[in-house]
């Protein structure tokens, strides 16, 4: 068996997702990281181990995942959750009482019911700003305010925010920038080389991307975050298991393969819908017509990934819509090898009240696709006869 490969640091993206955090097993010479199926590690003697104690604290598997993730996003650590909303709030246990937080507007249905519902009851305010207007989140800034959480691109609008503007103006104010990548995915934008200090991922979506897993990851850069990060996992220990690190390692390998197919379909999708007789509005950041097209291109070289929203003319029309799909699973969720889509209003944002979703822009009209990677005639059909 040969050594493992070293990677140089000018290893490329997609050698990195290949390679990082992970050597062949010392054991056997697997050339795939292990399922560490164990729940304690026998220690030689007395205050003597191999680096592992209880699995909670540590665990091989999610170490190799973690350190793929932190090379992956181009930051110094990362910590995998048992769910994206189980690493927002390790996030936000950094927060005290009477800390303020700016959050984009049109965030996620799941994180807005953390902040609004959960995180107000501990003394935390929040502030919900369009954070692609700079001047706007500016405003909303206070004495007290310790963190910018930003979602670009925003579900399910497609608004972007100019990640590198809003990372000088948090820190001219002293303080942290988080963004949720999500969406993006590290293949198409990199929120840590623009200025962030914090990523969150949803696991679930693109980073495993087989829909068969469930997870959250923090990337972070700065000795504080990753201190109190490696505490938080431990002590409150929402931890990602070894099986499902396992499925994301598996994922992360082929992210530049898939999220090339997701964004090539994404675009035709996006231009066929823009091209439709029934379709009253496209969101996509691929299209000249999106109102940020140009900051996409600065901020997403790589492409535009595979989430796109449209809207029909009545809420009627909607349903018959999303009734009538064959191919594409009406399914919550994104960012799997399989095509979904979902009503956002009744689906990803229940939890938003009615005059919120009013407020930026999401209506009632509006179908989500989270394009896979199926040939893509096969989902121009399925979409023409649902249209039909």
């Amino acid at each position: 068996m040969g050594a493992a490969v070293k990677l140089t640091t000018r290893a490329r993206f997609a050698t990195i997702c290949i390679h990082a955090g992970q050597e062949p097993d010392p054991a056997t010479g697997a050339i795939i990281t292990p399922i560490y199926q164990t729940s304690t590690y026998v220690q030689e003697s007395l205050g003597k181990h191999k680096g592992f104690e209880y699995a909670r604290t540590q665990n091989p598997t999610r170490s190799a995942l973690e350190a793929n993730l932190a090379a992956i996003e181009g930051g110094r650590a990362a910590f995998a959750f048992a769910s994206g909303m189980s690493a927002i709030s390790a996030i936000t246990a950094r927060l005290k009482t009477g800390d303020h937080v700016i959050v984009t507007d049109n965030t996620y249905g799941g994180t807005f019911r953390l902040f609004d519902k959960v995180l107000t009851r501990y003394g935390f305010t929040f502030s919900y700003v369009d954070t692609s207007d700079l001047a706007a989140t500016e405003r909303a800034i206070t004495p007290q305010t310790k963190l910018v959480f930003l979602e670009t691109p925003t579900n399910p609008v497609m608004r972007l925010s100019d990640i590198a503007a809003v990372a000088a103006l948090a820190h001219r104010h002293d303080a942290l920038l988080c963004v949720d990548n999500t969406f993006a995915s590290p293949c198409l934008q990199q929120p840590i080389a623009l200025g962030a200090d914090l990523v969150v991922h949803s696991t679930t979506k693109y980073l495993n991307g087989h829909s068969d897993s469930v997870g959250g990851v923090v990337i972070a850069t700065r000795d504080e975050d990753i201190e109190w990060l490696r505490f938080v996992q431990n002590g409150a220990g929402a931890i990602l298991s070894p099986f499902d690190s396992w499925l994301v390692l598996r994922g992360t390998k082929t992210l530049p393969l898939r999220m090339t197919q997701h964004s090539a379909n994404g675009q035709a999708l996006a231009e066929f819908l823009a091209r439709h007789p029934n379709v009253t509005r496209v969101y996509y950041p691929g299209l000249p017509s999106h109102p940020q097209h140009d900051l996409a291109r600065r901020q997403m070289p790589n492409g535009y990934g595979g989430m796109l929203t449209f809207e029909v003319a009545t809420i009627d029309e909607a349903t018959r819509v999303l009734n009538r799909f064959k191919l594409m699973a009406l399914a919550e969720s994104l960012g799997g090898v399989e095509t979904l889509v979902c009503h956002p209003a009744t689906m990803t944002h229940a939890s938003v009240p009615p005059d919120r979703r009013k407020a930026i822009g999401l209506t009632e009209t509006m179908i989500r696709i989270s394009a896979g990677v199926e040939d893509i005639e096969d989902l121009k059909e399925d979409l023409s006869q649902a249209l039909s």
